[in-house]
């Protein structure tokens, strides 16, 4: 354990379940005060009675906002900051997975709420967070993309490649946008993860297991801390050089 983070603080949205609770337990680890918010209240909960058990040094607060509304995202940033004094790191993770179809297939509603979801939402995000780190000496922000997007594609996944596809090319220009106002904007592309997001309807653990080890050539789906590792290095000093890159883990699946 470090302390990379202690007196930050660190705002994670859709940070109550998967790999969003992942990232919020890896920054209270290492000293962070960390704000978690989604649109539903008691996985929110969960996540900070997770952090307060592990007895890190920092704080926990949760929020419920919806990234798709302005007014919301803005509240956010401002409980954040009234909470804990500051916003140093925001780490934009909500995002949405619809229905499989083809292209020809897909319901417009499921279209727009993946659009307004993944890319929307993240613009929002960004928005507002950047509005404050700017007047406030700068942060670094994380975007939690997908392999599936910019780096690949997958049949029946139009809508949700597309949104991820936005969300990469939208980060990089976030990126230079505001890097002279002292502020990082970088992305993680995670593949397959032990997450309900990556859990097909029905699929035992067994037969997610046994779908893993045929579909990614190492065999496994990422560990949610693996992609919270990920993220804290972008988050941190230690990647004061990187600007705009779009980090992928997927364990060789876009190798």
């Amino acid at each position: 354990m470090t302390a990379r983070f202690s007196g930050k603080t660190v705002l994670v949205t859709g940070g109550g379940t998967g790999i969003g609770r992942g990232i919020a337990l890896a920054f209270a680890r290492e000293g962070a005060n960390v704000v978690v918010s989604g649109r539903r209240a008691e996985p929110l909960k969960e996540t900070v009675a997770l952090i307060e058990a592990a007895g890190g040094s920092g704080g926990a607060a949760a929020v419920t906002a919806d990234v798709t509304d302005s007014q919301d995202v803005a509240r956010l940033v401002g409980e954040t900051v009234a909470r804990f004094g500051s916003l140093d790191v925001a780490v934009n993770n909500a995002g949405v997975f619809v229905p499989s179809a083809p292209v020809a297939d897909i319901p417009e509603a499921d279209f727009r709420r993946a659009l307004d979801a993944n890319v929307t939402g993240a613009f929002l995000s960004l928005k507002h967070e950047i509005a404050h780190m700017r007047a406030h000496g700068g942060g670094a922000i994380v975007n939690v993309s997908s392999n599936l997007g910019a780096h690949k594609r997958d049949a029946g996944l139009g809508a949700y490649v597309a949104s991820k596809a936005a969300l990469t090319a939208l980060t990089r220009n976030a990126a230079l946008d505001h890097i002279a106002d002292g502020v990082r904007v970088n992305a993680v592309s995670p593949g397959k993860t032990d997450a309900p997001m990556s859990t097909l309807p029905g699929e035992s653990p067994e037969q997610k297991t046994e779908r893993m080890r045929r579909e990614i050539p190492a065999g496994r789906a990422a560990a949610a801390q693996e992609i919270a590792a990920a993220v804290l290095y972008l988050a941190s000093e230690d990647a004061a050089s990187t600007v705009g890159a779009d980090l992928v883990v997927d364990g060789g699946d876009t190798a």
